[in-house]
Protein backbone atom coordinates (compact mmCIF):
# COMPACT_ATOMS: atom_id res chain seq x y z
CA UNK A 1 0.00 0.00 0.00
CA UNK A 2 1.31 3.17 -0.77
CA UNK A 3 -0.35 6.45 1.11
CA UNK A 4 -0.42 9.83 -0.68
CA UNK A 5 -1.39 13.08 1.44
CA UNK A 6 -2.37 14.94 -1.32
CA UNK A 7 -2.80 19.05 0.48
CA UNK A 8 -3.37 22.39 -0.08
CA UNK A 9 -1.25 25.51 0.21
CA UNK A 10 -1.80 27.42 3.36
CA UNK A 11 -2.85 31.24 3.48
CA UNK A 12 -0.92 33.52 1.43
CA UNK A 13 -0.02 37.00 1.45
CA UNK A 14 -2.14 39.38 -0.20
CA UNK A 15 0.23 42.05 -1.58
CA UNK A 16 -0.24 45.08 -3.90
CA UNK A 17 2.12 43.88 -6.89
CA UNK A 18 0.41 46.27 -9.80
CA UNK A 19 3.77 48.22 -10.18
CA UNK A 20 5.60 45.03 -10.44
CA UNK A 21 6.77 43.89 -14.23
CA UNK A 22 6.21 40.30 -13.77
CA UNK A 23 3.65 38.55 -15.71
CA UNK A 24 0.21 37.42 -13.91
CA UNK A 25 1.70 33.61 -14.16
CA UNK A 26 4.71 34.72 -11.99
CA UNK A 27 2.79 36.98 -9.71
CA UNK A 28 1.12 33.76 -8.81
CA UNK A 29 3.98 32.01 -8.29
CA UNK A 30 5.67 34.24 -6.39
CA UNK A 31 2.85 34.66 -4.16
CA UNK A 32 4.08 33.46 -0.55
CA UNK A 33 2.38 33.02 3.05
CA UNK A 34 1.22 35.35 5.23
CA UNK A 35 1.80 35.50 9.26
CA UNK A 36 -0.81 33.85 9.66
CA UNK A 37 -0.33 31.45 6.75
CA UNK A 38 2.82 30.09 8.17
CA UNK A 39 0.88 29.67 11.45
CA UNK A 40 -1.92 27.69 10.27
CA UNK A 41 0.58 25.40 7.88
CA UNK A 42 2.97 25.22 11.45
CA UNK A 43 -0.03 24.02 13.69
CA UNK A 44 -2.21 21.44 10.76
CA UNK A 45 1.13 19.97 9.75
CA UNK A 46 3.29 19.36 12.30
CA UNK A 47 2.53 15.44 13.42
CA UNK A 48 2.24 14.50 9.58
CA UNK A 49 4.82 12.33 9.20
CA UNK A 50 6.01 11.09 5.65
CA UNK A 51 8.97 9.63 3.76
CA UNK A 52 9.00 11.96 1.37
CA UNK A 53 8.03 15.34 -0.12
CA UNK A 54 6.64 17.14 -3.83
CA UNK A 55 5.68 20.35 -4.30
CA UNK A 56 4.65 22.30 -7.04
CA UNK A 57 6.89 25.81 -7.73
CA UNK A 58 4.91 28.30 -6.91
CA UNK A 59 6.23 29.73 -3.54
CA UNK A 60 3.04 29.40 -1.17
CA UNK A 61 3.39 25.65 -1.35
CA UNK A 62 7.23 25.17 -1.02
CA UNK A 63 6.85 27.20 1.86
CA UNK A 64 3.71 25.40 3.02
CA UNK A 65 6.16 21.99 2.65
CA UNK A 66 8.88 23.44 4.78
CA UNK A 67 6.48 22.56 7.48
CA UNK A 68 6.53 19.03 6.34
CA UNK A 69 10.14 18.23 5.85
CA UNK A 70 13.16 20.35 5.48
CA UNK A 71 14.00 18.03 1.81
CA UNK A 72 11.41 19.12 -0.93
CA UNK A 73 11.45 17.90 -4.13
CA UNK A 74 9.88 20.48 -6.52
CA UNK A 75 7.91 19.43 -9.49
CA UNK A 76 6.41 22.09 -12.13
CA UNK A 77 3.45 19.79 -12.91
CA UNK A 78 1.78 20.26 -9.70
CA UNK A 79 1.18 23.47 -9.87
CA UNK A 80 -1.91 25.59 -9.98
CA UNK A 81 -4.01 25.92 -13.08
CA UNK A 82 -2.39 28.46 -15.52
CA UNK A 83 -5.11 31.34 -16.51
CA UNK A 84 -4.04 32.52 -19.50
CA UNK A 85 -4.47 35.87 -18.89
CA UNK A 86 -2.48 39.08 -18.10
CA UNK A 87 -4.70 40.67 -16.18
CA UNK A 88 -7.19 39.40 -13.31
CA UNK A 89 -9.53 42.13 -14.87
CA UNK A 90 -9.86 39.89 -18.26
CA UNK A 91 -11.05 36.70 -16.34
CA UNK A 92 -14.84 36.09 -17.52
CA UNK A 93 -17.47 36.57 -14.73
CA UNK A 94 -17.72 33.14 -13.12
CA UNK A 95 -15.21 31.48 -14.73
CA UNK A 96 -13.80 29.23 -11.59
CA UNK A 97 -17.53 27.44 -11.69
CA UNK A 98 -17.91 27.63 -15.53
CA UNK A 99 -14.78 25.84 -15.98
CA UNK A 100 -15.43 23.04 -13.52
CA UNK A 101 -18.26 22.40 -15.16
CA UNK A 102 -16.92 22.13 -18.78
CA UNK A 103 -13.80 20.56 -18.79
CA UNK A 104 -12.35 21.92 -21.89
CA UNK A 105 -12.85 25.41 -21.43
CA UNK A 106 -10.21 27.63 -21.00
CA UNK A 107 -9.03 31.47 -22.15
CA UNK A 108 -5.96 32.70 -23.74
CA UNK A 109 -2.75 30.54 -23.33
CA UNK A 110 -4.83 29.19 -20.28
CA UNK A 111 -5.26 25.39 -19.53
CA UNK A 112 -8.75 23.66 -19.40
CA UNK A 113 -9.78 21.31 -16.43
CA UNK A 114 -9.11 18.36 -18.41
CA UNK A 115 -5.52 19.61 -18.85
CA UNK A 116 -4.70 20.05 -15.08
CA UNK A 117 -5.62 16.78 -14.56
CA UNK A 118 -4.38 14.93 -17.30
CA UNK A 119 -0.93 16.72 -15.97
CA UNK A 120 -1.41 16.14 -12.11
CA UNK A 121 -1.93 12.32 -12.96
CA UNK A 122 0.92 11.78 -14.89
CA UNK A 123 2.90 14.02 -12.27
CA UNK A 124 1.24 11.41 -9.16
CA UNK A 125 1.60 8.15 -11.48
CA UNK A 126 5.06 8.67 -11.72
CA UNK A 127 5.95 9.69 -8.36
CA UNK A 128 4.06 6.84 -7.21
CA UNK A 129 5.61 4.54 -9.55
CA UNK A 130 9.10 5.74 -7.84
CA UNK A 131 7.70 5.26 -4.11
CA UNK A 132 5.63 2.51 -3.89
CA UNK A 133 4.95 1.17 -0.42
CA UNK A 134 6.14 4.56 1.52
CA UNK A 135 4.08 7.54 2.38
CA UNK A 136 3.83 10.84 0.38
CA UNK A 137 3.23 14.29 0.88
CA UNK A 138 2.44 16.37 -2.61
CA UNK A 139 1.93 19.98 -1.63
CA UNK A 140 -0.28 21.56 -4.55
CA UNK A 141 -3.46 24.22 -4.71
CA UNK A 142 -6.79 24.14 -4.42
CA UNK A 143 -8.30 23.82 -8.31
CA UNK A 144 -5.03 21.50 -9.29
CA UNK A 145 -6.30 18.97 -6.87
CA UNK A 146 -10.00 19.51 -7.22
CA UNK A 147 -9.60 18.53 -11.13
CA UNK A 148 -7.58 15.52 -9.96
CA UNK A 149 -10.13 14.69 -7.50
CA UNK A 150 -12.32 14.61 -10.15
CA UNK A 151 -11.26 11.23 -11.82
CA UNK A 152 -12.42 9.61 -9.22
CA UNK A 153 -14.83 11.19 -7.02
CA UNK A 154 -18.84 12.01 -7.63
CA UNK A 155 -19.24 16.06 -7.32
CA UNK A 156 -22.21 17.44 -7.17
CA UNK A 157 -23.51 21.14 -6.63
CA UNK A 158 -26.00 21.64 -3.47
CA UNK A 159 -26.93 25.63 -2.62
CA UNK A 160 -23.66 26.60 -4.56
CA UNK A 161 -21.51 24.60 -2.77
CA UNK A 162 -19.10 21.28 -4.13
CA UNK A 163 -19.71 18.27 -2.35
CA UNK A 164 -17.18 15.38 -3.22
CA UNK A 165 -17.93 11.42 -2.62
CA UNK A 166 -15.85 8.98 -2.90
CA UNK A 167 -17.50 5.26 -2.49
CA UNK A 168 -20.84 7.05 -1.44
CA UNK A 169 -18.96 8.98 1.79
CA UNK A 170 -18.55 12.92 1.66
CA UNK A 171 -14.73 13.86 1.64
CA UNK A 172 -15.59 17.54 1.20
CA UNK A 173 -18.34 19.63 1.49
CA UNK A 174 -17.93 23.12 0.36
CA UNK A 175 -14.59 24.61 -0.18
CA UNK A 176 -11.09 23.92 0.34
CA UNK A 177 -9.25 25.13 3.66
CA UNK A 178 -5.92 25.90 3.96
CA UNK A 179 -3.66 23.01 3.78
CA UNK A 180 -6.57 20.90 3.56
CA UNK A 181 -5.27 17.29 3.02
CA UNK A 182 -6.60 14.71 2.06
CA UNK A 183 -5.30 10.81 2.35
CA UNK A 184 -5.16 8.59 -0.74
CA UNK A 185 -4.66 4.93 -0.06
CA UNK A 186 -3.00 3.20 -3.35
CA UNK A 187 -2.57 -0.42 -4.41
CA UNK A 188 -0.53 -1.03 -7.35
CA UNK A 189 -1.38 2.86 -8.67
CA UNK A 190 -4.96 1.66 -8.20
CA UNK A 191 -6.75 3.92 -5.97
CA UNK A 192 -8.53 1.50 -2.77
CA UNK A 193 -9.83 4.37 -0.57
CA UNK A 194 -9.72 8.62 -0.16
CA UNK A 195 -10.28 10.19 3.20
CA UNK A 196 -10.59 14.25 4.13
CA UNK A 197 -8.05 14.02 7.37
Amino acid sequence: MTTLYLLRHSKPLRVNNDNSNDSLQVKNEKSCLSQEGEKIAKEKLKDLKVDIVYSSNYVRAIQTAKYISEDINIIDELGERVYGINSWDELPEKYERKQFLDENLKIGYGESQKEVRERMTKAINKILDENKGKKIAIVSHATAISYYLKKYCDIKIENDKLIYRFNNNIILNGYFNYCETFKLDFEDNNLINIKNI
